[in-house]
């Protein structure tokens, strides 16, 4: 009488097999995921700009507007940046039109400056606190005589100064009554520069001027 039922195969035949199709499949797994790996290293480290802006808002050659109009207008995000790096919510607010908008990187939005400068408020408390901005300058736009569109790169940081800022934003600003240049509308957007280099690769024609 025999150990194994008619019509069956041992098990351990069977085993030696799995074994290797197992370690063939973690070997394949492990080289995909260095040569993704480095990959993306390789992207990340070829993917810098070249239109990196200027640190001082107004070395920068503006459209439109007057020499005085530019240094007003940084004037106000010189004030803004400088309350933040103060963690002083009330002055990051003062900075902003009453009814202005806040949109954050992460798409959270804010609507008026009571809302905006609540946010921060709590935010240089906890997670922004000690905590100031970098900026870097693309252009300064004028439509008329009391608008001006500001385009720079920017981030937030503790410590030293980073080399590369992860932002980019937009800043629309109007002249109010009383004269004075505020932030009606603001929008940060971070920078995705792996995808950002792939869609260079495959499609160079959707790369921008400044970076050809």
């Amino acid at each position: 009488m025999t150990s194994a039922i008619a019509g069956t195969e041992p098990t351990t035949s069977r085993s030696p097999r799995r074994r290797t199709v197992v370690r063939a499949v973690g070997v394949a797994a492990l080289t995909l995921g260095v040569v993704g790996g480095g990959g993306y290293l390789w992207l990340d480290r070829t993917s810098d700009v070249r239109s990196a802006g200027v640190m001082e808002c107004t070395r920068v050659v503006a459209d439109g507007g007057n020499a005085d109009d530019l240094r007003a207008v940084c004037g106000t995000i010189a004030a803004m940046t400088a309350a933040w790096g103060r963690n002083d919510a009330d002055a990051f607010g003062a900075t902003f039109t009453e009814n202005a908008t806040y949109t954050t990187f992460l798409g959270t939005h804010y609507v008026g400056r009571r809302d905006l400068t609540e946010a921060h408020r709590a935010l240089f408390s906890g997670f922004l606190k000690g905590t100031e901005l970098a900026d870097s300058f693309l252009g300064v736009r004028f439509y008329g005589a009391d608008v001006a569109i500001v385009t720079s790169r920017g981030d937030r940081y503790e410590g030293d100064r980073p080399a590369e800022l992860s932002k980019t934003q937009t800043y629309t600003l109007v002249r109010e009554a009383d004269s004075q240049w505020r932030i009606a509308s603001f929008h940060n957007t971070k920078r995705q520069p792996v995808m950002e280099r792939i869609s260079f690769l495959f499609d160079p024609a959707t790369k921008p001027e400044a970076e050809r």
